[in-house]
């Protein structure tokens, strides 16, 4: 069965089961603050069995694209050594959110993979929770009765907490869970070595095939559990693992998942799969990584050197690193898979094929960016193979090598055993412990517990029609920033707009009859919105009246409809390919990031700019829809995003023929904005261009910034009508004077290289020319060179004094270096002792600086020394 179909069997499946079959959620997060990316099936309902948010269907089942590489869930070194790790995967699952429970999750499970797929049962082997102490937990008897229907006893197995007993993190919702293994053994190799043995032991062969969690419990920060409210199924089968099964295939990379890619590698580096362990294993982290690189950048996440894009940049250049070392791969080639991706997922994933493109440009760009690196990383081993008097090179150096080029420490090792040095890998582990602790202490965030004060069902947002309300606080939590102690306050109403699709949160007020206190930001935790304070009311049940910074809210709004058509008008000068890929809307400045691949020429931005003013101009008015039917909208030409989730009913934001899919705030008439002025333009990643702007009052402000500096500078070339032209009458008389001075300095040249020739002495049959000279150090290069040319017998050194340092140049004649053995890199380091400096270079010519300019008169004293 092809892995197209295997899909489509599990959703048809559980459509007959009442499920909905929904989309997967975006591979990177963008309202989770405990992730990066989704890392679990999960992670889209979280608010669901947090209670924060009501659900529309009790069931529903996906595939789910997952991303494990930090944290918990951290799957990445594994990746290539074994047949069955991922860092990108699919994970398929069904929800219950309050519906059913154990009886079906386990009945259904079983039913899927045995009467519909048709798997043995005797290959099959269950795990349930044996209970645990220290939570006062027992054992799962009511999973072991239901098992008990379906499977032979023997082939159940209790499971510890690590391995049966589900948690979203350290606190958070958690629950038992039954897992399903399979022996995908010979039958010669089951009748050696029961089965039942090797369950949770690592056998690349005896592996989980479907996990069922039964979240029943929410684990509070002081480690105790309370009984949820409802009771939820989570489940999540692994689909490269499940395509081996039904493949009959000893590998995940053996399936048609991968073996289209692979293929695609065998041919590009001549090299079979299956020929040598290391070419193996270089295969499947590329076709591994490539899959994760491009889903990710399909979902809005560029690599980068900061948080999730720098995730993303170590997994490319991970993947670099083994074909280049293990394949042979010496140029960018990584990124011709993506073509051959895109077209394997296009029915099931189609924003690969729309964005093809760009995620190849992208990738291509970031491979040959680490090729260069790479290439200087080998070079920078190459010295320390050179200088190092030990067989042992130290844990400072390996880290260097791994923080500056991005080389891991397995290739280190690898390298260095090559030259027949060792790594001392402990002294690595402690540089590297070091780096994690600083990052996690600059990082670290401790959210105390919930304390509900009022129950309330759904926090209702009502920012797009008010700025104030009066509104009661329904929930509070402390948390620890660092050294600080800030409040996270949750009201029944808000008014405020909580940071999300790249508007940033608001700020403003909460009074009451006895205080007032500060709304510092507002931010999103999953669907829940968290108003942030640096104190706790007095009263926590008092009504409070609840207050928006209007003149902030009404700036951000400006810049946020600005961006709408800003991308409206970069569609229609550069072409339909523009496409959102981030934005950051403040009440200073907006940004827009955007899909294009060349820098855009001033008349483009002219055009561009002209565009959204005469929008502006125009008085465009806001035509809203709220809880409108996404099919409706995508009829009527909305724009959405890649990356964002939405749901079956979205809110559309028209502004004449600028119609998107947008939650955030904005002016009722695009007059209300004034202005908007470019401010600059850049790219920020292949194919990804920036635009910077102000609105309002700021872009008024720009105007006249700029209106002023010209002013300055019409008074200081005295010509204030037009300044250009002024500028010009300098600009000419600036180069007629250089003219001059180069005449003088050429002249001056002439006369200290003539003046250098005459007081050259011959010293054991070599012309030698020692001085101090007083011109710049670029000017002692030429003249040395010049003079190094004239004849093949002489050596020069001379020395100078610039910016109160001491500098020494060295040029011997090739024919010299040879004969006498001279070298003028090793004279020269010599030599920098005296002034206190360092230098070197090659036979023929060096040079060095040091911060003692006493020292130059050793220097000459010592010049000729080395002539024997």
């Amino acid at each position: 069965m092809i892995a197209n179909k295997i899909r489509n069997v599990f959703f048809d499946f559980f459509k007959s089961k009442e499920h909905k079959i929904v989309s997967s959620a975006p591979l990177v997060l963008k309202n989770d603050p405990t992730l990066m990316f989704t890392n679990a099936g999960m992670n889209q309902f979280k608010d669901y069995f947090l209670g924060n948010k009501k659900n529309d269907v009790n069931r529903v089942a996906n595939t789910q694209k997952c991303l494990r590489v930090s944290g918990k869930h951290n799957d990445l070194e594994e990746v290539g050594f074994d047949t069955y790790h991922h860092t990108m995967f699919e994970m398929l699952g069904n929800w219950s959110f309050g519906d059913y429970f154990k009886q079906e999750a386990i009945e259904w499970a079983w039913e899927l993979l045995t009467d519909i797929y048709k798997i043995d049962k005797e290959r099959l082997y269950v795990t349930i929770f044996e209970g645990n102490k220290e939570d006062a937990l027992e054992l799962d008897i009511d999973s072991k009765e239901i098992w008990l229907k379906l499977i032979d006893k023997n082939r159940i197995l209790n499971g510890s907490k690590k391995d049966n007993f589900w948690e979203m993190g350290e606190i958070g919702p958690c629950g038992p869970c039954s897992e399903i293994h399979i022996d995908l053994r010979t039958d010669e190799e089951r009748k050696k070595i029961d089965g039942l043995t090797l369950v949770n032991k690592d056998h690349p062969l005896v592996v989980e095939l479907w996990n069922l969690v039964f979240i029943q419990f929410n684990r509070k920060s002081d480690g105790t559990l309370i009984k949820l409210p409802q009771r939820h199924v989570d489940t999540g089968m692994g689909f490269e693992r499940l395509c081996m099964v039904l493949q009959a295939k000893k590998s995940n990379y053996d399936t048609d998942v991968f073996s289209t890619l692979i293929e695609f590698i065998e041919k590009k580096s001549s090299i079979k799969y299956g020929f040598s362990n290391n070419s193996d294993v270089a295969m499947r982290v590329v076709v591994d990584h490539v899959r994760a690189v491009s889903f990710a950048i399909a979902d809005g996440q560029i690599p980068s050197n900061a948080k999730a894009g720098y995730v993303i940049r170590r997994i490319l250049r991970r993947a670099v690193r083994y074909a280049y070392t293990f394949l042979n791969q010496k140029n960018p080639f990584l990124f011709e898979l993506v073509d051959v991706l895109a077209g394997q997922m296009k029915d099931v994933f189609p924003e690969l094929d729309s964005q093809k493109l760009l995620i190849s440009q992208v990738i291509k760009e970031e491979e040959l960016s680490f090729l260069r690196t790479l290439e200087k990383g080998l070079r920078r081993i190459e010295q320390i193979a050179l200088n190092t008097t030990s067989d042992v090179v130290p844990g400072s150096i390996a880290f260097e090598l791994y923080d500056t080029y991005g080389f891991p420490l397995d290739l280190t090792i690898l390298v260095f055993k090559e030259k027949a040095l060792k790594v001392d890998v402990d002294s690595f582990n402690k540089f590297m412990e070091e780096q994690k602790n600083k990052s996690k202490k600059a990082a670290e965030i401790k959210l105390g517990d919930w304390i509900e004060l009022i129950e309330d069902d759904i926090e209702e947002f009502i920012g797009y029609d008010h700025t104030e309300a009066n509104v009661k606080i329904t929930r509070y939590r402390e948390a620890l920033v660092g050294k600080d102690k800030l409040y996270h306050l949750v009201f029944n109403i808000t008014p405020f707009y909580a940071k999300s699709g790249g508007q940033v949160g608001d700020t403003g007020l909460l009074i009451s009859n006895k205080e007032q206190l500060n709304i510092l930001d507002t931010k999103k935790e999953n669907d829940l919105i968290i108003h942030v304070t640096d104190a706790l009311p007095v009263s926590l049940k008092e009504e409070f009246n609840a207050v928006v910074h209007n003149s902030n809210r009404t700036a951000i709004t400006c810049n946020h409809t600005a961006t709408h058509l800003l991308h409206f008008a970069l569609k229609k000068v550069l072409g339909n390919h523009v496409e959102q890929k981030g934005s950051m809307v403040s009440d200073k400045y907006l940004r827009f990031d955007f899909s294009h691949f060349s820098k855009l020429t001033d008349e483009q931005l002219n055009l561009i700019e002209n565009m959204v003013n005469e929008l502006i101009r125009n008085n465009l008015s806001l035509e809203e829809k709220r809880n409108f039917p996404i099919k409706e909208a995508k009829k009527m030409g909305a724009v959405a995003l890649f990356g964002e989730k939405y749901g079956d009913v979205v809110r559309v934001v028209k502004f004449g023929d600028s119609i998107e899919l947008c939650g955030g705030t904005h002016v009722n008439s695009t007059g209300q904005i004034g202005l908007l002025k470019i401010t600059s333009e850049s790219a920020i990643a292949a194919g990804i261009r920036r635009i910077e702007a102000v609105t309002s009052s700021e872009a008024l402000s720009y105007y006249n910034e700029k209106l002023n500096l010209l002013n300055s500078i019409g008074d200081l070339v005295k010509n204030k009508k037009n300044p250009i032209k002024g500028v010009e009458l300098l600009q000419s008389e600036l180069r007629a004077l250089n003219e001059k001075v180069q005449h003088y300095s050429s002249k001056q040249l002439l006369q200290i290289k003539n003046q250098l020739l005459d007081s050259a002495k011959n010293i054991r049959e070599v012309e030698c020319i020692i001085s101090q000279v007083d011109i710049t150090t670029k000017e002692i290069k030429n003249l040395v060179f010049e003079i190094k040319n004239i004849r093949d017998d002489y050596f020069i050194l001379l020395v100078n004094i610039a910016e109160g340092k001491a500098t020494i140049t060295i040029g011997i004649s090739d024919q010299i270096s040879k004969s006498k053995n001279l070298h003028a890199g090793k004279i020269v380091k010599d030599l920098a002792k005296e002034i206190n400096g360092g230098g070197g270079g090659q036979a023929f010519f060096a040079t060095a600086g040091g911060s003692n300019v006493k020292g130059i008169d050793k220097v000459l004293e010592r010049a000729t020394t080395f002539i024997k």
